[in-house]
């Protein structure tokens, strides 16, 4: 239906409104399912719920890192929610419509099919329509990713998302909501993508075995406790043992990691959508990004006009008279500047049809444009010349009057910290690929600026785009599908990709790459399925969050293997319960309290220490070689405790504190271990565990299920802990030969 444009709509009612189901993040509803009803928490509930009717409640204080963890992970979502729900595609929140013969402002949710909307420059286009009066030029990269303006006369079509770069005009809306084209572009893309992460991988994998022998493993235990010792003891010794064997500090551990990255890299104006990504961005190798927007600041600059005579009053009296507005005529009047000396007889205004515009005075006749769209005949000379200049990335207009009176070279200006930042990353062993929409000479231009050094592709001429990949560095006239090709193929090469967009045509290189990067101001597409976004659009943000991923991961990796001694000693000591000892030695209470000093406490400290060094190896490999030692020596420690009982009187009390102190002792010496080399914090950090240790079986043993030893009994713990460096060293020596460590 055609709305008549000197009236606009009357009626509304019976129009589709510009509302969408298409959503920027997950509900609240969503988040807190999520984090709730997971495995982990299924399985510690359940144990939680089972020590209760015991009467032993003080066993159940293993759920309280159960509830920080997860109240830790929702507030960190939450407040990435918020974050994510106050960003926008589009930069303005009213627009000017047209409806009962009066102009008036709505919201851009309150437009309907067949309004007539009011377009003027620096708009940005809201929905999908047709101009039915007037011309526009507009600026589609977020689309094209081609940094050109496009002229839009009566009945062009015209798409949300666009910027109008000059001129005035109405357009009559015909596509709304889901219907709009950009939708037709983001609708397979999801803003919750599984990103790559040997962390979270690694986790899973530790968490899915542990939950695949602690099930049957927890049954068979319970039902040889509970023939043996009854139900209370069965209960409490099972709960243990399956405690001891869920990987609640690990997660925990991760969770509290990830989350100080993503604070600290709010603080640097970066928003963490993902939080495993910070992990992936540490081990990318590859760095993929789009030169419209992202290493320019998308402001035309006039480097130099080139000319046998001086034309600047001439352009300054030909850009006093065009009305044009376009990021060119800005860039011209601000080199020029802006007096003014002879008043226009005619004027024509710059179209993208034409190439060109032109201004006649009563002493000449000026145009200002592409010199091929001017002339009728091309002079060579003058070809070689303005090659000379586009083989460098300029953009060159010509001023001609019967002859070439200047060449005027334009270019884009690169953001401030580009340079060091893109030289950074050459330093840390990234490779950069740079993949635009826009000309070739003018990407490779760009790119030398920026100090990078390659060689540069036309991907219209694209063949075998594995190999092309490969060879160059500088890619120009890529089309969408073929960025998300080209990611593609350097993932099957081995590499782990980051990619930086803004536009919605780099929407599906984004969900293919590793990890994405978008742009603050980039579109809401891009920044749904962005894992990081930065806010204030700087690369600057880039090196911090390249060393918060390296801090995360190194001190997740070198804490790790303190929480895997106590999943890896629970099950031995659980299989050895059934075989040999009968009786599982410790009771929740007390594996929470070696957990608490020898392994969460340090590990959180360890955490915050700054460690920028590049990940090598397999985190899942180092972190279980360095954890075997230190499990081994309590199952060896618990087994001498069990032998020796043998031959002296021992209460189940008094056998139960001797392994809980063995297992304590122990567990210090791996965190003595895992602080190597020393440093005062850590040694503060030794020292003050121990002692809490120290402080909590002499003043609080009831609490904690201990009782009082025999002077024999002291001897052996004495003797053992003098043994367990000598023992751990050993244990080390063989898990280092053995292969696959």
């Amino acid at each position: 239906m055609k709305t008549n444009i000197k009236t606009g709509l009357i009626h509304i009612e019976n129009h589709k409104k510009n509302q969408t189901e298409y959503k920027v993040s997950k509900s609240y509803k969503e988040i807190l399912f999520q984090h709730l009803f997971t495995l982990f928490n299924g399985i510690n509930l359940f144990l939680a719920i089972i020590v209760f009717f015991t009467g032993s409640q003080r066993n159940m204080l293993f759920m309280g890192t159960v509830t920080l963890n997860t109240i830790i992970g929702l507030v960190q979502e939450i407040r990435s929610k918020h974050k994510l729900d106050q960003l926008s595609i589009l930069n303005q929140t009213k627009i000017q419509v047209l409806r009962n013969s009066k102009i008036q402002w709505i919201g851009l949710e309150d437009i309907v099919v067949d309004d007539i909307l009011i377009l003027k420059t620096g708009i940005q286009i809201p929905c999908d329509g047709i101009v039915v009066e007037g011309n526009i030029e507009c600026d589609e990269s977020i689309l094209t990713g081609e940094s050109i303006s496009i002229l839009k006369n009566v009945k062009d079509s015209v798409y949300a998302g666009s910027i109008v770069t000059s001129g005035m005009a109405k357009m009559q809306v015909l596509k709304v909501a889901e219907d709009m084209y950009v939708f037709s572009i983001i609708k397979d893309a999801k803003r919750y993508k599984r990103y790559p992460s040997q962390l979270r991988d690694s986790l899973n994998f530790i968490i899915k075995w542990c939950t695949y022998i602690l099930c049957p493993l927890g049954t068979i235990l319970f039902v040889v406790q509970y023939n043996l010792f009854g139900y209370t003891q069965a209960v409490l010794s099972t709960v243990a043992a399956v405690v001891g064997m869920i990987p609640e500090g690990l997660v925990f551990l991760t969770s509290v990691a990830l989350s100080i990255g993503a604070q600290k890299m709010a603080r640097a104006n970066v928003l963490v959508q993902e939080l495993y990504c910070l992990e992936t961005l540490a081990r990318v190798d590859t760095l993929c990004l789009d030169k419209t927007g992202t290493l320019t600041k998308g402001n035309l600059k006039v480097i130099k006009i080139d000319s046998q005579m001086d034309v600047i009053p001439i352009l300054q009296d030909m850009m006093y008279a065009l009305p044009d507005d376009n990021a060119t005529a800005k860039a011209i009047r601000e080199y020029v500047g802006d007096n003014h000396f002879k008043e226009a007889i005619q004027v024509l205004p710059f179209s993208s049809e034409r190439k060109y515009s032109q201004v006649i005075f009563s002493d000449g006749d000026y145009k200002l444009g592409a010199y091929e769209f001017i002339v009728n005949e091309i002079d060579e000379t003058v070809k070689d010349k303005i090659f000379s200049y586009t083989s460098k990335g300029y953009r060159v207009l010509v001023l001609y009057s019967n002859e070439v009176l200047a060449y005027i070279c334009i270019q884009d200006e690169l953001k401030e910290d580009v340079k060091e930042i893109l030289s950074y990353f050459k330093e840390q062993g990234v490779m950069i690929k740079v993949i635009s929409g826009d000309d070739t000479n003018t990407v490779r231009s760009i790119c030398e600026q920026a100090n990078l050094n390659g060689l540069s592709f036309d991907m219209r001429q694209s063949k075998n785009i594995p190999n092309e990949i490969s060879q160059y560095s500088f890619f120009g006239r890529v089309a969408p599908k073929q960025k998300k090709e080209m990611i593609a193929s350097l993932k099957q090469q081995g590499h782990i990709v980051a990619m930086i967009g803004d536009g919605v045509n780099d929407i599906m290189a984004l969900k293919e790459a590793d990890c994405s990067i978008s742009m603050g101001s980039g579109s809401e597409a891009c920044k749904n399925i962005a894992s990081l976004i930065l806010l204030n659009n700087q690369f600057s943000s880039l090196p911090e969050l390249l060393k918060q991923g390296r801090c995360v991961i190194n001190n997740i990796q070198k804490s790790a293997s303190l929480f895997l001694v106590k999943n890896i000693f629970s099950m031995g000591l659980a299989i050895l319960a059934l075989l040999i000892i009968k009786e599982y030695p410790f009771k929740p209470i007390q594996l929470t309290l070696i957990s608490a000093l020898s392994t969460g406490i340090p590990s959180f400290v360890l955490t915050l220490e700054p460690n920028e060094n590049r990940i090598e190896g397999n985190l899942l490999k180092n972190v279980v070689s360095k954890a075997i030692p230190g499990a081994f020596c309590v199952i060896l420690s618990v087994l001498g405790c069990f032998f020796y009982r043998q031959f002296i009187e021992m209460t189940n009390e008094q056998y139960s504190t001797i392994c809980t102190i063995l297992a304590g002792c122990n567990a210090l010496f791996v965190l003595k271990g895992v602080c190597k080399p020393f440093t005062k914090i850590r040694q503060l950090l030794i020292g003050s565990m121990s002692v809490c240790f120290l402080f909590s079986i002499l003043f609080f043993p009831s609490f904690f299920y201990l009782v009082p030893l025999q002077w024999n009994h002291i001897l052996y713990i004495l003797i053992s802990v003098c043994l367990m460096p000598a023992v751990l060293k050993i244990l080390s020596n063989i898990c280092s030969r053995i292969a696959g460590f």
